[in-house]
């Protein structure tokens, strides 16, 4: 690398709910769960990321997690720049002070954000000494990292299943038509197992344990060509007190999430009726692209696909569409400009 050549580094964050995932370099060098613990007496950092997702639920009381995200949003400022500082730390050998103080950074955002909460990311960002910050909305960063050409005159459609919201979105010439931010997504899947493990199995468990149910078990229908075996799932008795042992099938699983999915299915049709016969009649033809780390769940594309009548695209790692398509743009502003949120106001 030149001398000068830090001068233009390109930073591209997804600030998800669930994960943080940023790319340097052209490559994704960061994927981490958004979670930070802190003693609560000192103040002191005690794990960020993977390191302290490890600690959930497994800490005294004067640890304390912090999940500096809240449906796509910033909710703890503080936490979100030392969880963020500690991330770009781990990007380069460049001295840390120096690194800070030159780099473009790419920051995706739910389509619904207002303005104050664009601001508050904006600022966060600054405080970091980013050199320059640019924003975009998530559906259109997955669009463009799921190599759809957003700036064609053609409709698409992209849903974005995170983990604190679900961006639905209409594009068209790197805009959007229409859209909204629905706020049921990865997360509310492990508050809606939980509840489900809680009344059908009077079993307490975590939301640790919540999500791995989700992954080895987790499906949107009821009959899978190939599901998956019983997990045997551990918690503690509400009953008896008692730590407690059970199997829960993949059946049981999409029980738990059909409501929660159901409201995801709504606001799909909602957006469909709202836009206009031209964009219809192209998505039609081209069909609903499905992206985030929500999309993997078993059978979903089935579901929303009978739900719609249209033809369902699940790309081969959802999860990574969003900051692809960041880094894509950050690197191409020139091409890409028209699509970066502050050039729409």
């Amino acid at each position: 690398m030149g001398f000068f050549d830090f001068l233009n580094e390109k930073i591209a964050i997804d600030l998800g709910t669930s994960n943080t995932l940023i790319t340097y370099k052209g490559k994704i060098a960061v994927d981490n769960p958004s979670i930070i613990t802190m003693n609560q007496i000192t103040g002191k950092i005690i794990a960020v990321g993977k390191e302290a997702g490890m600690m959930r639920g497994k800490i005294n009381k004067n640890i304390k997690t912090i999940y500096p995200f809240n449906n796509g949003v910033i909710s703890n400022f503080d936490a979100t720049e030392k969880m963020l500082k500690t991330f770009i730390k781990k990007l380069s050998s460049i001295n840390a002070s120096v690194f800070s103080s030159s780099y473009n950074m790419m920051i995706s955002i739910p389509c619904g954000s207002t303005e104050v909460e664009m601001r508050a990311v904006k600022e966060s960002a600054k405080r970091l000494n980013a050199k320059n910050v640019f924003l975009i909305h998530e559906p259109i960063a997955a669009a463009i990292g799921g190599g759809i050409d957003v700036l064609e005159p053609k409709g698409n459609m992209v849903v974005d299943i995170g983990g604190g919201t679900t961006e639905i979105a209409v594009i068209s010439l790197g805009r959007i038509i229409s859209g909204q931010s629905v706020k049921i997504a990865g997360n509310v899947f492990n508050e809606d197992i939980k509840q489900y493990v809680r009344e059908s199995h009077n079993l307490h468990i975590g939301e640790s344990m919540a999500e791995k149910i989700k992954i080895q078990v987790g499906s949107a229908i009821d009959h899978l060509e190939s599901p998956p075996e019983k997990m045997e799932v551990e918690g503690r008795d509400l009953l008896t007190g008692k730590p407690k042992q059970i199997d829960v099938s993949y059946k049981e699983v999409a029980k738990s999430l059909d409501k929660s999915i159901n409201q995801i299915e709504n606001s799909i049709m909602e957006t469909l009726s709202e836009i206009p016969p031209e964009i219809s009649a192209d998505i039609y033809n081209t069909g609903i692209y499905l992206t985030g780390g929500g999309s993997m769940l078993r059978g979903l594309d089935q579901r929303f696909s009978r739900a719609t009548e249209l033809p369902i695209h699940l790309g081969e790692r959802p999860l990574e569409t969003v900051v692809k398509g960041s880094d894509i743009v950050l690197k191409n502003l020139d091409h890409y400009n028209s699509v970066l949120v502050q050039n729409r106001r």
